[in-house]
């Protein structure tokens, strides 16, 4: 029996671009089997993804996962409907103080199948980067990317 190709790694590829990353904590997701499907076969997005706090309990707004085009109709979900994320209690409570008392924003980094086939999401806290902050971020990078180039050259 062949082997099955890894299931991909869906990232939020602006989320460094746009925010400082403060703290990250990888969670569970509350999904359909349809929506894992989807997520198996890499028609997830989280480009516009953020986690929201309902009562006690955390929430992914945002988040696009097609539907599975080999379900039919009656099996189909909504693409971008609230899902709970799975967190400790105490977890949730540490987060929300932080939330609440710095202005801080929830935003999902990476979703993937750990090792033994379950769906985890990586979320961090972070705070939004000014337009300056993001200016200073390409010109490190392009400082970075010059002198890696330079010491290339020289070897």
């Amino acid at each position: 029996m062949a082997d099955r190709p890894p299931p991909p790694r869906i990232l939020n590829r602006k989320v460094r671009y746009n925010f400082d990353l403060l703290e990250t904590i990888e969670a569970g997701i509350a999904l359909l089997g349809t929506e894992v499907k989807s997520v198996r076969a890499g028609r997830a997005s989280l480009e516009e993804a953020y986690a929201h706090f309902r009562g006690i309990e955390l929430y992914l707004i945002g988040c696009n996962i097609q539907p599975y085009t080999h379900a039919g109709p009656s099996f189909q979900h909504d693409p971008t409907r609230p899902r709970k994320l799975l967190l400790h209690r105490r977890e949730l409570r540490k987060w929300a103080a932080k939330v609440t008392q710095k202005s801080l924003t929830i935003v999902p980094v990476e979703m993937y199948f750990n090792e033994r086939g379950t769906l985890k999401i990586e979320l961090a806290l972070a705070r939004g980067k000014t337009h300056g902050d993001k200016r200073d971020t390409i010109r490190q990078r392009d400082e970075r990317r010059d002198i890696d180039r330079e010491l290339r050259r020289r070897r």
